[in-house]
């Protein structure tokens, strides 16, 4: 496998307690509980990764909801078909808990073809019985609002799984009807999400809906960490020229058990269409080994690698008369206890949420996903605890940038959305941050590890608790928010305002090429005029505040990453969890203050990987296409840099010198200048 190109963006280790995997007295595993806790909530927002058992925390609520809160009936509504198996009867009794899952075959909508063949008329007659709960797709209960209006779920429990589906973008059906349970505020919802970039573009809801719901928060780094096997998760991207099934076997290890993700037959990464005879999955086929036909009982291929080993792979692209007898196989039973069972599984659009095979150690996806939540939902496939599966990974195959080609605008456009990606997954995987500001009051927080010096008085300490995965991080100078809103932002929502200024192309794009960038200008007027259009109604100091916050953790988070990588200048560890990189870069830091954090380039050390792995010809191709689009500064700039230079006044007692070392100073006089100079054209015009 290449050194030089398969290169993991971050590592992470966990530290395996069992916890997430161990039930308590009522047979609830930790998020689960955590869950069960807020159950009393109307509007609950829960937000956990796949595999973290949200399925069964929302069982245990509808339950409380349906026997002790006097809500009337329950709907769960679910994706896809498939997905609804997860709300199939369970014994919860039997377990510890006070009630039983219980489901009338003929309400699951899923398996159900439905009153007189109508699964419409059957959510009518659920209506009209005595019974509890009932099981359909988004696009069912979505038929039932329009044909029978939001009154008839009054007293109702209506549980979304999957939310990330819903957008309150106008032409998404299902978000408007959302916001009018919401204004009508006679139904409990629970939300159920794997993704932490909830409606990517278009936010699920609006920020003042959202606010009303209650967050269950269960990070990534709680999830693995409370695993009995699997220890280490890599990220990362792969870049390569040509036909990628020419590049595949560098980064696809065949003993690894491997979701191959391929791109759409549209794409520019596809070797489908006119340019290839073969299909897709008969190159990926030829260059894992020698066909040796297909097994009779699964239709699965047969395949014999280089070392003499035969591996068998479910081919869930192309629409043969096998494919029927593939998925059957792929559900059965077996494929949970036998580790052998499959060893690789193509995909085009299937096995992604809801897919689950204990077994994967590799989802390997090829071309870029535009779609943050697709790439959580994907990597989730391979974060699964199994026996003797210690380490995973998540493989993005991108294209390389080539400047002859015509679409190399658009080829470096996605070269920006998979670092974008990969940015913001490392934030998921990271342990959450706490920020206090510095001051002659701050003093240790029980729980938390300061290192081998323990806590100094006189500097900023940053602690560590292991058991919540939690970093408590003393920053000097920090806004504090005020309102409630803005508490909650920081507290539960700081990977959403990271992602979306992650997504913005200028942004990103000028911060790994603009040779003459100040970071200030980034982390500063960029990021604040980001979270001002994200939470119009939110006033200008808790923006501050917010901002502040977004810019620590994704710095800092930056910062380890660069610790660990200048340990080993020439060779990305591998074997380093994220956890030593902060507590290194902890040590190292003299002084960590706001201003410091702000005057480092987020995606600085995103360019230091991007160089190692990408030719020097095509950094310089994507680097004359973003250098083009450079942007003068403008009347909305020049007022944001007019508001941080009289903050700087009222720090220093004078205006920002044109003519200062600082680059940040000289940007704030540049700002005020322009206003002056429009001002002036408008009085003389």
């Amino acid at each position: 496998m290449s050194k030089e190109k398969n290169i993991p963006t971050i590592t992470v280790n966990y530290n395996n307690n069992g916890s997430s995997v161990t039930s308590n007295e009522l047979g609830m595993r930790a998020m689960q509980e955590l869950a069960y806790e807020k159950r009393g909530e109307q509007y609950l927002l829960i937000k956990s990764p796949p595999a973290s058992g949200k399925s069964r925390a929302l069982m245990f609520i509808a339950l409380d909801k349906l026997n002790n809160q006097g809500i009337k009936q329950a709907i769960i509504a679910v994706p896809e078909q498939s997905i609804g198996s997860s709300f199939n009867n369970e014994p919860l009794s039997k377990y510890g808990y006070y009630y039983d899952w219980e489901v009338t075959p003929k309400w699951n909508l899923c398996n159900s073809p439905g009153e007189e063949g109508s699964k419409v008329k059957s959510v009518k007659a659920f209506f009209e019985s005595d019974d509890k709960v009932l099981v359909c797709t988004h696009a069912l209960f979505r038929r039932v609002v329009e044909r029978f209006g939001i009154e008839v779920f009054d007293n109702t429990l209506i549980a979304i799984d999957e939310f990330h589906h819903v957008s309150s973008n106008d032409n998404n059906v299902l978000g408007s009807q959302l916001k009018d349970f919401i204004e009508r505020d006679k139904v409990h919802i629970v939300a159920m999400t794997g993704s932490y970039f909830r409606g990517d573009a278009n936010p699920v809801l609006m920020p003042d809906d959202e606010l009303k719901f209650e967050p269950v928060t269960y990070t990534y780094y709680e999830q693995l960490s409370g695993y009995e096997h699997l220890k280490t998760l890599n990220i990362g991207y792969y870049f390569y020229s040509g036909a990628y099934t020419d590049d595949l076997t560098k980064v696809l290890n065949p003993d690894e058990k491997t979701i191959i993700h391929i791109p759409n037959v549209n794409s520019r990464e596809s070797i489908g269409g006119s340019k290839f005879k073969d299909k897709e999955v008969d190159s990926i086929l030829n260059e894992l080994g020698e066909w040796q036909g297909i097994e009779a009982s699964t239709g699965f291929h047969l395949v014999k690698t280089k070392s003499g080993k035969i591996i068998k792979i479910a081919d869930l692209v192309d629409d043969t008369p096998n494919r029927p007898l593939v998925q059957a196989a792929l559900k059965n039973p077996a494929i949970k206890t036998n580790r052998d069972y499959v060893d690789i599984i193509i995909a085009l659009n299937m096995a992604k949420e809801g897919f689950d095979w204990i077994w994967c150690e590799h989802a390997l996806t090829i071309g870029y996903r535009s779609s943050l939540t697709e790439i959580v939902q994907i990597i989730g496939r391979a974060t699964r605890d199994a026996p003797n599966k210690t380490q995973a990974r998540f493989t993005n195959l991108i294209a390389e940038v080539d400047a002859s080609e015509d679409s190399v605008t658009d080829a470096v456009n996605d070269t920006l959305k998979a670092i974008s990606a990969s940015l913001l997954m490392e934030q998921v995987l990271a342990p959450k941050f706490n920020f206090t500001p510095k001051n002659p009051q701050s003093k240790e927080q029980a729980g938390f590890d300061y290192g081998e010096g323990g806590y100094d008085p006189n500097k900023e300490n940053i602690g560590f608790n292991e058991e919540k995965g939690e970093f408590q991080v003393e920053i000097k100078g920090l806004a504090m928010p005020e309102s409630e809103d803005a508490k909650r932002i920081c507290k539960e929502d700081l990977n959403e305002v990271i992602a979306a200024f992650a997504q913005d192309k200028e942004t990103i794009g000028r911060g790994l090429f603009d040779e003459e960038l100040v970071p200030q200008e980034l982390t500063q007027v960029r990021l604040g005029k980001i979270i001002k259009e994200k939470y119009p109604d939110i006033d200008d100091e808790d923006i501050e505040a917010i901002r502040q916050h977004a810019v620590a953790a994704l710095n800092i988070t930056q910062m380890a990453k660069k610790a660990i990588n200048d340990e080993n200048n020439d060779n990305i560890k591998t074997n380093t969890a994220l956890i030593d990189g902060i507590r290194k870069f902890a040590m190292d830091v003299r002084d960590l203050d706001v201003d410091w954090i702000d005057s480092i380039n987020p995606f600085s050390e995103a360019y230091s990987i991007l160089s190692k792995a990408m030719t020097e010809k095509s950094l310089k191709a994507m680097a004359e296409v973003i250098s083009g689009k450079k942007p003068n500064i403008n009347l909305e700039e020049a007022r944001e840099l007019a508001k941080r230079a009289l903050k700087f006044k009222n720090e220093r007692g004078r205006l920002p010198d044109i003519k200062s070392a600082d680059p940040w100073e000289q940007r704030m006089a540049q700002g005020i200048a322009y206003l002056a100079r429009k001002k002036s054209e408008e009085q003389n015009g």
